[in-house]
């Protein structure tokens, strides 16, 4: 258990930043993925604004475990200039938060076509953030993402084989994969090379919906138990996506007490760390 560092996106307690930083500390969490922050997406602040955030993280003993970036989530048929204008910036934020990982994506496919034939395209695009990474010590984080090139074990593999980059590694998302219709345990042994950082999420594969880690069919558990073993010492991040879980009152059979009103931000990422703290008691 000692070896995962828990963070997670607080934006899911609340939008104003107080809020999601004094939900962190009711739950002894010391690490945020900073992604929507007083209404606004982490990327679109200006760098006296982000002073100003850090200087109220700082506050709260709060530090960032990975700037939780939108880079890379338009289509892949957008004009890529003003994207790469915007993950420079990002990288920017990356320094003045002391943050050592910027999570990524890898272009929407248009609906219907055949991913390969971006392949091309995603590479080139992929290699300009690359470039302009270089040097920063920032490492580049691509999560699968349903509906992007990455959204299958097979091309996240072939996008960090070929880019062939110390510093662009993986973010595991177990319920992107399994919505995808993705083995995550198959999926864990083909990128496990490439694993740096965890999102803590879990979904069912009947319906495709989020759960709290353990009650779906994403191999919570076990795959942080392998990591465990492996002696991983990276983050593991909430990102609990459980505010219209229609399914909450079933976890009063599994031994959780849940109230049966409606529920606050903080209720239902509680339950999220809850159960993540719960199987990393068990492994």
């Amino acid at each position: 258990m000692q070896n995962f560092k828990i963070s997670g996106f607080a934006d899911e307690i609340d939008s104003n930043l107080e809020i999601q930083l004094k939900g962190l500390n009711k739950l002894g969490i010391s690490y945020i993925e900073p992604r929507g922050i007083n209404g606004k997406n982490i990327s679109e602040h200006s760098l006296s604004e982000v002073a100003d955030v850090k200087t109220i993280m700082d506050a709260y003993n709060i530090k960032v475990s990975a700037i939780g970036s939108p880079i890379g989530k338009i289509k892949i048929t957008d004009d890529f200039a003003p994207e790469l204008d915007k993950f420079k910036h990002v990288l920017e934020l990356a320094e003045h938060f002391d943050a050592d990982y910027i999570r990524m994506f890898s272009f929407f496919i248009p609906e219907g076509e055949n991913p390969e034939s971006y392949r091309d395209e995603v590479i080139g695009r992929w290699g300009k953030y690359v470039d302009a990474a270089k040097g920063s010590g920032i490492t580049l984080l691509h999560e699968n993402e349903k509906d992007i090139y990455g959204d299958t074990a097979e091309r996240c593999k072939d996008l960090l084989d070929t880019l062939d980059c110390e510093y662009v590694k993986l973010t595991f998302d177990p319920a992107n994969f399994v919505q995808c219709g993705e083995n995550t345990l198959a999926a864990f042994d083909l990128l496990e090379n490439y694993i740096e950082y965890m999102h803590v999420k879990d979904a069912r594969i009947a319906d495709g919906n989020v759960v709290p880690a353990g009650f779906g069919d994403g191999k919570v558990e076990e795959i942080l138990r392998r990591l465990k073993v492996k002696n991983f010492s990276g983050f593991v991040s909430l990102e609990p996506h459980l505010a219209n879980f229609q399914g909450l009152a079933e976890l009063e059979g599994e031994g959780r007490s849940v109230a049966t009103k409606e529920m606050s931000g903080f209720d239902t990422f509680k339950i999220a760390a809850d159960a993540l703290q719960n199987i990393l008691n068990r492994i």
